[in-house]
């Protein structure tokens, strides 16, 4: 039924560990986070943006207490206009909407987990 379908649909939403951000989402999603969060500017194309994206997924299993997004920079052109994004791949940290730091270029995992706690 469509009902359960929306169900399975919520809870799976509610478990996701990295969600793909919009521009339209951002003020209702990250910017009002009661977590920090760690957002991923990337492009498909792009193949360090491929070799960190993996690297995030794995940390965003172990961290949930980081909000982890993704915005594809060539979907979202102004997400990344707003952030300033000039390379990808680029991690931008929020803590109460403000932008406490950026990464710009791979990281391996440990330089992640040392930024998500500076």
């Amino acid at each position: 039924s469509v009902t359960e379908f929306r169900r399975v649909l919520f809870r799976s939403v509610q478990h996701m560990a990295v969600v793909k951000l919009t521009t339209a989402e951002f003020e209702n999603v990250a910017a009002k986070s009661a977590k920090p969060v760690l957002i991923d500017f990337w492009a498909s194309w792009c193949g360090p943006c491929r070799m960190l994206s993996p690297v995030i997924d794995e940390v965003s299993e172990e961290r949930d207490d980081v909000l982890f997004c993704k915005v594809n920079v060539d979907e979202e052109p102004e997400l990344a206009k707003k952030f300033g994004v000039m390379s990808i791949p680029t991690l931008v940290l929020l803590e109460n909407g403000h932008e406490k730091g950026t990464s710009v270029g791979y990281i391996p995992k440990e330089e992640v987990l040392e930024f998500l706690n500076k």
